[in-house]
């Protein structure tokens, strides 16, 4: 499956034959949509902890655009790439983030990346510009979902 240029950044990916999905621990919030709605593809007791090739792929699909963060992308073989949400949604999270969903441009230290979905800080003391990296706390507590091990995004390396 050929890859789009701004697939580099988009993590690591997890291939299986119909789909790719593309996960940037660094952006990973743990609100575990991904964790809940498909256990057997993201089961965080498993190495590697994305199994694509265990569901369909529009279904791995579907639940890859339920993450609020942009941690989790895909790429179908037989399909266009994911449409963002029109209009444009910003939802605040009371523990930190500011989620946001449409056709995005975000201003990177890696420069402008075209995005359908992230969790921008709202607190300013994240180290991952402009993403919310949990600064604020919004992982205090009980985890929500995955705490993977997983390769960083390839610009964090």
């Amino acid at each position: 499956m050929d890859r789009p240029p701004d697939d580099d950044r988009l993590g690591r990916a997890y291939a299986a034959p119909e789909v790719t999905v593309f996960y940037d621990r660094g952006r990973c919030r743990h609100y575990a949509e991904c964790v809940r709605g498909l256990p057997q593809v993201f089961d965080p007791t498993r190495r590697p902890w994305i199994r694509a090739d265990l569901a369909d792929a529009q279904a791995v699909a579907e639940i890859v655009r339920r993450c609020p963060t942009g941690a989790l992308h895909y790429r179908l073989l037989a399909a266009e790439p994911e449409e963002p949400t029109s209009p444009t949604t910003i939802t605040t999270d009371s523990r930190g983030p500011l989620l946001v969903r449409g056709d995005l441009v975000l201003d990177t230290p890696e420069g402008p990346l075209r995005e359908t979905r992230a969790a921008l800080c709202a607190c300013g003391r994240t180290q991952n510009q402009p993403f919310c990296d949990g600064a604020c706390g919004v992982n205090a507590g009980a985890a929500g979902g995955t705490r993977d091990q997983a390769e960083t995004s390839p610009q964090k390396r």
